[in-house]
């Protein structure tokens, strides 16, 4: 078969590959598209210490054509999106069943789409922000995967207010496609909001615009941070400051939930599966790439070109 390979010297490269087998627990894919996600990023630049030669490609869309010790057999020929640890960008991948995801009421792009921002937009503001009818939300790359996701899952679940952050001015119309009330430049923020404050405040950005960001949460607000695109630099909070004013500042890291829970977090992903199924909540694919141009897709993410979600096709 045939993959994308990620070598030593930080080369991207095509090579035939053994087709790999499902172990117990697992499926085996035959890759139709696979997602572009931040992990891929973070792999490239080493803040994950994994052996090279690998196989990126963290999000894949397929159908089930093996199954491994323990699956029910009846699960081949099923549409699915797997959330998996790598070797997505090749036509036929393993991953864990829990989290092969039947995506049989959505095509095969948008099942490539859906991948982990779906879930992880899905999480945050339902079961870590926990946001609730009349809530008033904030939220940083409100232009990205995850943004433009989670501006919806606010609306749907009766956020009152809904205000993104986006990185230039020619994102703010796009953003404004996703739920938003009002969309600011970085350069922007905080200054443009005079001294409103808000009850959730998702924050994958880190450094200064963290600060910032508990500054401007409501009493009994929770903060999500999910992320450090800015900076990897620590934030120090203060639990005495935060408990006198009831507030959270809370953290989602899907990777770890898919390996200490995944049977949650592949709940979660289902019932987001459905949301875009029922058309509740739309995922806006805005560039599709070749596995030659994965080079080019990981340095558009990274560079922060990318708006909504990018996929690769595979077979």
């Amino acid at each position: 078969m045939k993959a994308v390979v990620l070598d030593a010297n930080d080369q991207f490269r095509i090579a035939e590959m053994t087709e790999p087998v499902p172990g117990p627990g697992e499926v085996a894919i035959r890759v139709a598209y696979s997602g572009v996600q931040y992990g891929d990023v973070l792999v490239r630049e080493g803040h994950f210490p994994i052996p090279r030669p690998f196989v990126p490609g963290f999000e894949a869309a397929g159908e089930i054509v093996a199954v491994g010790a323990g699956v029910d057999e009846a699960r081949i020929g099923e549409q699915v999106s797997a959330l998996i640890g790598g070797g997505g960008y090749a036509e036929v991948v393993t991953a864990p069943a829990v989290l092969a995801i039947n995506a049989a009421g959505v095509g095969p792009r948008a099942a490539a789409g859906f991948g982990w921002i779906t879930p992880t937009a899905y999480d945050l503001i339902n079961t870590v922000a926990g946001v609730r009818p009349g809530d008033s939300v904030l939220i940083h790359a409100a232009a990205g995967g995850v943004g433009s996701l989670a501006g919806q899952f606010a609306d749907a679940a009766g956020a009152e207010r809904i205000v993104g952050v986006v990185g230039s001015a020619d994102q703010v119309d796009y953003a404004h496609r996703f739920g938003y009330h009002q969309v600011l430049v970085r350069e922007e923020f905080p200054d443009a909001l005079g001294e409103e404050k808000f009850d959730a405040i998702l924050d994958p950005i880190g450094g200064s615009t963290r600060i910032e960001n508990l500054a401007r949460l409501a009493p009994h607000g929770r903060i999500v941070v999910y992320g450090n695109i800015a900076t990897f630099e620590p934030v120090t909070v203060s639990a005495n400051d935060l408990l006198m004013q009831g507030q959270s500042l809370l953290t989602y890291n899907s990777n770890l939930a898919s390996q200490t829970n995944p049977k949650r977090l592949a709940d979660s992903a289902a019932r987001a599966m459905k949301l875009v199924a029922d058309g509740t909540v739309r995922i806006d694919i805005t560039a599709e790439y070749e596995l030659a141009d994965i080079e080019t897709a990981i340095a558009n993410l990274a560079g922060g070109l990318t708006r909504g979600k990018s996929i690769v096709r595979v077979g």
